[in-house]
């Protein structure tokens, strides 16, 4: 018995993560937490629409979100919309996925360092889902998909949920080694 912990706690967590059967269920929805971009939160002189004032994708980040999308096609799964938060690392991993048409959505936004937020934007997340028709992926942030979800996920990370009303259900989780 000891052998098999020692051989589990040996593996990458990324093969215990990946339920690509939980975008199956109905009313599956997927939520990315954008791909590595190095540092934490943003520098003071952040402007939504001035990517050289963010913290950005690396090299690494763009081809992580380069593989996850590669992954999700290959398995012929593709998206409606995926709609993201409007930070340019969150918009240009979307953009990488090439899963399906990228939008904008404001209620995707962080609010790292903004916690008044948190409460407003989940609402706000959570009628955007209401509003919403067909397969669709959202690209966010860590503390947005807490907030939502009830569960921290790494940079990459795609939670499958469902919404009952103002409730999420975590049905799986897909992480794929950057």
């Amino acid at each position: 018995m000891r052998l098999i912990t020692i051989i589990l706690l040996l593996l990458p967590a990324s093969l215990f993560a990946n339920d690509w059967n939980a975008l199956e269920q109905p009313g599956a929805i997927a939520i990315m937490r954008h791909a590595l971009a190095p540092g934490t939160g943003d520098p003071a002189d952040f402007e939504l629409g001035n990517c050289d004032t963010q913290r950005n994708l690396d090299a690494r980040g763009r081809n992580q979100a380069r593989a996850i999308g590669a992954a999700f096609r290959e398995r012929g799964i593709s998206f409606d919309r995926v709609l993201t938060s409007q930070w340019c690392r969150t918009r240009e991993t979307a953009e990488l996925l090439d899963l399906g048409p990228v939008v904008d959505a404001p209620a995707l936004n962080s609010f790292f360092g903004r916690y008044v937020r948190r409460d407003r934007q989940t609402r706000d997340t959570l009628a955007l889902l209401r509003e919403q028709g067909g397969r669709v992926m959202l690209v966010s942030h860590q503390v947005n998909i807490s907030a939502l979800a009830g569960q921290a996920t790494r940079s990459g990370e795609v939670l499958i949920i469902r919404q009952h009303a103002d409730e999420i259900e975590v049905l799986g989780s897909i992480l794929l080694d950057p």
